[in-house]
Parts: C-alpha cells; structure tokens; sequence
C-alpha cells in the first residue's frame, strides 16, 4: 500500500517517540531491538519513520520501552492540508518569505518566520548571535523556538531557515507536526534573488560562491525532498505559486 503524506508523518512522530522513550530508558537500539525481538536495522527504521511496523511488533516495542502502546499514538490525527501549519522549506532565496507572506493572506492564517522566533528568543538578532555563540548553540535555541511555536500555534504559515534540515531533531518536529513545502529553484533562482534584496554577501570575496550554492543545494536535495509537497518556483510568478500552494490538497 503507498503511503500517504498524512501516513508518513504518523510513521515519523510515532518513531520519534519511541526513539525519545528508548534514550530516556538509556537503553541502546541493539538492547531495544533484542528486548522486542526484532532486528537492530528494524528498529533504525522504526525510530527514523521508514517502517510500517504491524501492531503486534509495536506492541512489543512499547513494552520494552515501558510505555503503554496507546501512548505512541496519543494526540495523533489526520489533518487535512488546509488545516495545521504550513512549513516552507528551502535554501535563502526560494522565496519562503514572499510566498509565506502572500499564502498567509490568501488562507487568512498568520505568517511567522522562525529565525525571527529563534532572535526573540534569544533577545539578539542572527548575525550577532551567530558571533557570539555560534551555529551549534542557535540550532539548540532554534530547536525551542520551533517547539516553542507548536505549542501554541495551531494553524498558520511558517518560513523555516534554509539549515534547519540539518538537525535531525528539527527536521522530523517538522515533518510530523506540520504540513511541509520544499520551495525549489534552480541555484540561478536562488543567487538572483537573493542579491535582488541588497544582499550582496553570498559573492563578496568568494570567488567560487556560486560552485559552494551548488553543492549546498545538491547535499540538502534528499532532505528538503522529504517534505510533503515540493513546489518549483524558477520562472514562475507568485501568484502561480501561492496558487497552487493554496489548493494543494483540495479535491478536485
């Protein structure tokens, strides 16, 4: 059976936690997999959201994690693409802002930017922080920003940092509890937009900028492809995209 968007991401939260169960138990993947009697690559997939695993085997997961099985499954519900967050994915440049302002009004849903949640957070703005505490410790603040928002925010349209995808943790928050939108372009999309805002730091002394954009965008590819919708935007206007963005999901 192929599996649904809103499948997948019942997969991805129901490994989550059993993954958060199995390292609050300190227990390793090769003490779960032999307690559950399943195989170490198994249990991988099930904390990863790969495996469609039956009942019976959760079954025995849940028991040898110590959690009742109803637990992994608590507050999970189909939503329907016009319900819940929309989270727009993508490299600086896709156009998350524009099309995340524009969509916003169209589905008359307010519209967020996470790096500004992660500043207030902070109570400084990104460059500063990344200067004074680097990379590590704003992907920790970003991390409980976006928890932070989930929490209290039920519907809406959220613009999410183009590194995100490079936290595991992030990543799979994202795909299991919001509706997620990869905005591609081409990496000639993505440099001219990006200077079309005064932003002239992605060529200034470095001569190979557009070489590192590229291999950038190719190492991210097979993570901003596992969002659920993947819309491109090169040479399209935005009202195309905000569109197809707004009916996406709507029958026919």
């Amino acid at each position: 059976m192929k599996k649904t968007a809103a499948s997948s991401r019942l997969l991805v939260e129901v490994g989550r936690r059993v993954r958060a169960r199995r390292k609050e138990r300190h227990l390793t993947l090769r003490q779960l997999a032999q307690s559950a009697g399943l195989s170490e690559r198994f249990v991988s997939d099930l904390e990863a959201g790969r495996a469609n695993i039956s009942v019976l085997n959760l079954a025995e997961v849940a028991t040898a994690i110590d959690l009742p099985l109803v637990a992994l499954f608590d507050g999970l519900a189909p939503r329907a693409p016009g319900e819940g967050v929309i989270a727009l994915l993508g490299l600086r440049g896709a156009g998350k802002s524009s099309v995340g302002a524009a969509l916003a009004k169209r589905l008359s849903a307010p519209f967020f930017e996470l790096d500004r949640l992660a500043e207030r957070e902070a109570g400084m703005g990104l460059s500063e922080l990344f200067a004074i505490h680097g990379e590590e410790y704003f992907r920790e603040l970003e991390l409980r920003a976006l928890k932070r928002f989930l929490e209290t925010h039920h519907r809406g349209v959220l613009a999410i940092g183009g590194g995100l995808v490079g936290s595991q943790e992030s990543l799979e928050l994202l795909l299991a509890r919001t509706h997620t939108v990869w905005l591609k372009a081409s990496p000639t999309e993505h440099w001219t937009r990006v200077v079309k805002q005064g932003d002239l730091r992605p060529m200034q002394n470095r001569p190979h900028a557009m070489a590192e954009l590229k291999r950038r965008l190719k190492e991210r590819e097979p993570l901003y492809s596992r969002a659920e919708h993947t819309c491109d935007t090169s040479g399209r206007r935005l009202e195309e995209v905000v569109d197809e963005l707004a009916g996406w999901g709507t029958p026919a």
